[in-house]
């Protein structure tokens, strides 16, 4: 027996069958699953308040453990599933449910987290190391664009976060009693070039885009003025927001696009402002 499985077993039965899943300890079972340590209560509140579960969420939770932020979850109004290797957690995690009152919303399967379909998603939590963070991210990425993920104490891959807190959490039974929760939205795929009329306001417009996931490099012209600076750019979900300033009529113009992306559309709106005169357009930009 090599010294990571018995480090493993020990904090395992230090702990006990209730505890969630350990992601930040640097040893691992020999079959390269995690082993378990309970995750603090406020915790799993801030993970889930970061991500804003509410009712009509699916939250999806990798690696469930014991079932705490599922329950969680449920209790908030959502519907909750944890994804977990070991059944005799699988079955505490259940037991827990039904003792919590949510065991109509709230269910546990005994599967391989990367074998799992997890497409309903509208949230997924996860606890895991790096290393097998890094190896969910095209399956995270593939969720529907405004998916939102937490994970606690670890990034996935080289995407950068959307949101961070960072807290003191006294009983937390590994690392420096200090927490890193971290939240991504799932984007939509911006990249590409894009192209709208505003006939009273520039004519034909063109976005020329570049995305490395969340993050775009946007360059704008319209037939009707001159390149535009584009002092600001966000991407959260499907939710574009874009502001461009620029000469438009002789006059210049600061000129914020709003929009949804839908596939190889965009559905929105252009709010331009002269600091005396405002206008508003519908638009519709193809890719």
């Amino acid at each position: 027996m090599n010294r990571r499985r018995v480090l493993g077993v020990g904090l395992a039965t230090l702990l006990g069958p209730v505890a969630a899943r350990a992601q930040m300890p640097a040893y691992t079972w020999d079959d390269g699953s995690v082993p378990f340590v309970v995750t603090p209560m406020e915790v799993v509140s801030r993970m889930l308040q970061l991500a804003e579960v509410g009712p009509g969420d699916t939250v999806i939770d990798l690696g469930s453990g014991d079932g705490r932020i599922v329950i969680e979850a449920a209790k908030r109004g959502a519907r909750g599933v944890g994804i977990e290797l070991d059944k005799s957690l699988v079955a505490a995690a259940t037991q827990n449910a039904r003792a919590a009152g949510v065991a109509d919303r709230a269910r546990f399967e005994a599967r391989d987290l990367f074998a799992a379909d997890i497409s309903a998603a509208t949230v997924v939590t996860i606890y895991l190391l790096p290393e097998l963070n890094a190896r969910l991210l095209p399956k995270l990425l593939a969720l529907a664009p405004g998916t939102r993920i937490v994970s606690h104490d670890a990034g996935i891959g080289d995407w950068p976060f959307d949101e961070r807190l960072e807290l003191r959490v006294p009983d937390k039974p590994v690392g420096s009693g200090f927490s890193r929760v971290e939240l991504w939205v799932v984007p939509a795929r911006a990249s590409g070039t894009w192209r709208f009329e505003v006939p009273d306001h520039g004519g034909r417009w063109t976005l020329r885009v570049a995305q490395r996931y969340q993050l775009l490099e946007v360059e704008v012209a319209a037939s009707g003025g001159r390149d535009f600076v584009v002092p600001g750019v966000r991407l959260r979900g499907a939710q574009l927001s874009l502001v461009t300033t620029g000469i438009v009529g002789r006059r210049a113009w600061r000129n914020v696009l709003t929009g949804t992306l839908q596939g190889d559309r965009i559905i929105g709106e252009v709010h331009a402002s002269d600091g005396n005169e405002t206008r508003s357009f519908p638009v519709t930009a193809v890719r």
